[in-house]
């Protein structure tokens, strides 16, 4: 799929057969992932696997992206969003609006971090007193809250821009328009793969798990446990496999990068983190 293509589906305005034309007409739902790259970069990742769960389910998953970190989680509170791949919902709130994990990403647990480029005279979070810091935008679990709230603990006051979402806040960093990023390690080397950037690590957290993959209540129980079933199967048929290895290139994950049921019980992190807030 061509980015072009893969763009006009994830906007869910294409109007011809091709890649996100699927062949069953069965029950339908939206998926939005979290921001953690350009729009263009999400939808080259989501579309192939989207196609593959869908014609392996029975049920039609199309895809739809919020175009900053802010849109994507107005899109999901206004309730019109039936699956989400994302880490914002695994608090109380999340729970008392219906949401409920079903697989997640097989790959190790990720950090927190503030990065700053290689080359940067900046060594030391402390460094960071008074200076512009981006980050994805405000709703982000891993690349905002969580930095931020280390450096508010260790009173260290920076100046946030949202960039809207981790590959824009990369983009500042690389064009010097702010002294660092925060950021999810996992992105950070995907985009150190990708773009050939390096980076230093100011400050990381402990490990974290990484996003999960959540149906709403609004999807019956049968549909949520077909996808559940479908996303971790790819990684076991050939076709499935085929795709995964793409999509892992792309997004510069580690080659064929599949899912694995989850239950929930993997985010206890998570949910002490929100309780601490």
């Amino acid at each position: 799929m061509t980015n072009r293509r893969a763009l006009v589906c994830a906007l869910g305005v294409a109007t011809v057969a091709g890649p996100c034309a699927w062949a069953n007409h069965g029950a339908k739902y939206k998926f939005t992932p979290a921001n953690q790259a350009s729009l263009t970069a999400l939808a080259a990742y989501w579309n192939p696997i989207l196609d593959y769960v869908s014609r392996r389910s029975g049920i039609h998953v199309l895809l739809r992206i919020g175009r900053t970190a802010q849109e994507t989680v107005k899109l999901i509170l206004a309730g019109g969003i039936d699956l989400v791949f994302t880490n914002q919902l695994l608090n109380p709130e999340g729970d008392r609006l219906g949401w409920r994990v079903v697989a997640r990403r097989d790959t190790p647990p990720v950090s927190a971090q503030l990065v700053t480029l290689a080359h940067s005279a900046i060594s030391s979070d402390s460094q960071l007193e008074g200076l512009p810091v981006a980050f994805p935008g405000p709703d982000a679990v891993i690349p905002y809250k969580i930095p931020m709230a280390h450096l508010q603990q260790r009173g260290i006051r920076v100046q946030p821009l949202f960039a809207g979402n981790m590959d824009a806040a990369f983009a500042r960093l690389i064009s010097r328009s702010v002294a660092a990023a925060g950021a999810n390690s996992q992105l950070v080397t995907g985009f150190s793969r990708r773009e050939g950037t390096r980076f230093r690590v100011l400050w990381s957290s402990d490990p974290l798990p990484d996003l999960a993959f959540m149906a709403s209540d609004r999807m019956p129980r049968q549909h949520q446990m077909a996808i559940g079933e479908a996303l971790p199967g790819m990684s076991r048929a050939p076709e499935g496999l085929t795709i995964l290895r793409a999509a892992s290139r792309a997004f510069g994950l580690p080659e064929a990068t599949g899912f694995v049921t989850a239950s929930g019980a993997e985010y206890l992190p998570y949910r002490k983190y929100a309780a601490s807030r």
